[in-house]
């Protein structure tokens, strides 16, 4: 099911490929950062950036579960690790 949370946690996680895989837009030497051509720090500076992202996309999808699971109906046998109730 696409809500919009999942929508988010996708963004997340493939803002970082689309980034690092279109070089055109950062295949340059200016602007330099105290001595670094552009091409180097701004592939460095997704290092942080993709681990934000992806701790992000990491809570939304426990958050997501955790209110799936409490939305569940308590008739359904379910229990929230996804196994059979005994």
């Amino acid at each position: 099911m696409v809500t919009p949370v999942r929508v988010v946690i996708a963004l997340c996680l493939l803002a970082p490929f689309v980034a690092m895989l279109w070089v055109g837009s950062y295949a340059k030497v200016d602007p330099v950062f105290i001595g670094i051509p552009f091409f180097y720090w701004y592939q460095m500076l997704w290092v942080p950036l993709s681990a934000a992202l992806t701790v992000t996309a990491y809570k939304l999808w426990q958050r997501d579960r955790r209110g799936r699971v409490a939305a569940a109906p308590a008739s359904s046998g379910a229990s929230p690790k996804g196994g059979a109730s005994e």
